[in-house]
């Protein structure tokens, strides 16, 4: 049985034929070479214009609605023809830490697991920044993601009032200022942060990285795939053993 409030697909043609329409109603047809192709083209593009800035701030509008009923990038970008990546760049911060939109309702659930948990990511890498948020949030949990891009900018955030005490690091290890060793000391060595649990992930599977991160109480050690797909499920994997299964130290109250 079809949803009959589900519509039918809008073809792009059948969008291009309206519009002609429309314009032609507003500024009448355009007459190229005549004595008033100049205005009559100037017009259209004014309108045209309009209809733009119009259209975008309606795209913008669904978009929000879509992804605060639950979609993702992958999704959105899906509804507009473009990449995941696309829709990611053109609406940063849109996809926002939501409850599971799957979860059955009247489904009985650990307190703790329904709240929002939030993750600061420390990655100076663009693109990389954007996959393991992408993944963190497609995962379909409770999460806020906040983003530094060295160890500095973590500090700050990390000691400002301002800010909620993240629930998780996730720390590569090589950026600039103050890279990820140095932060890890810094951190562990801080009584009032010590006990929020780090990942380092990160490109290098050198043994003296590994077993400095080690030395240094980094609770774990994760090498970043070169496959997407293989990227995106050790995120996921790592939210779900620290977040999802592990008790985590600001549900226990051990926050010092």
């Amino acid at each position: 049985m079809i949803d009959s409030d589900v519509p039918e697909p809008v073809q792009q043609d059948q969008v291009d034929v309206a519009l002609a329409g429309l314009l032609a109603g507003w500024t009448g047809p355009p007459t190229p070479g005549g004595p008033s192709s100049r205005e009559a083209a100037l017009a259209r593009l004014e309108v045209l214009f309009k209809l733009q800035t119009s259209v975008n701030q309606q795209i913008t509008s669904a978009a929000t609605e879509a992804a605060t009923a639950g979609a993702n990038y992958a999704q959105l970008g899906a509804a507009c023809n473009i990449t995941r990546q696309g829709a990611r760049r053109r609406w940063p911060g849109l996809v926002f830490a939501r409850t599971n939109p799957t979860e059955p309702e009247g489904t009985t659930m650990n307190a703790a697991l329904a709240r929002t948990y939030t993750v600061l990511l420390i990655e100076d890498d663009e693109a990389d920044a954007m996959l393991i948020e992408e993944a963190l949030l497609d995962k379909g949990g409770a999460r806020a993601v906040n983003r530094a891009g060295d160890g500095v900018e973590a500090l700050e955030h990390l000691r400002s009032a301002d800010n909620t005490r993240p629930d998780l690091i996730v720390l590569d290890l090589n950026m600039p200022r103050m890279n990820g060793r140095e932060l890890l000391a810094v951190l562990k060595n801080d009584p009032a942060l010590s006990s929020i649990p780090i990942v380092v992930l990160t490109t290098s599977a050198a043994p003296d990285d590994v077993n400095g991160a080690y030395r240094g109480h980094a609770n774990a050690y994760v090498t970043k795939p070169v496959q997407l797909d293989d990227f995106i499920r050790s995120v996921q994997s790592i939210d779900q053993f620290f977040l999802d299964t592990a008790i985590n130290p600001n549900d226990s109250g051990a926050t010092a």
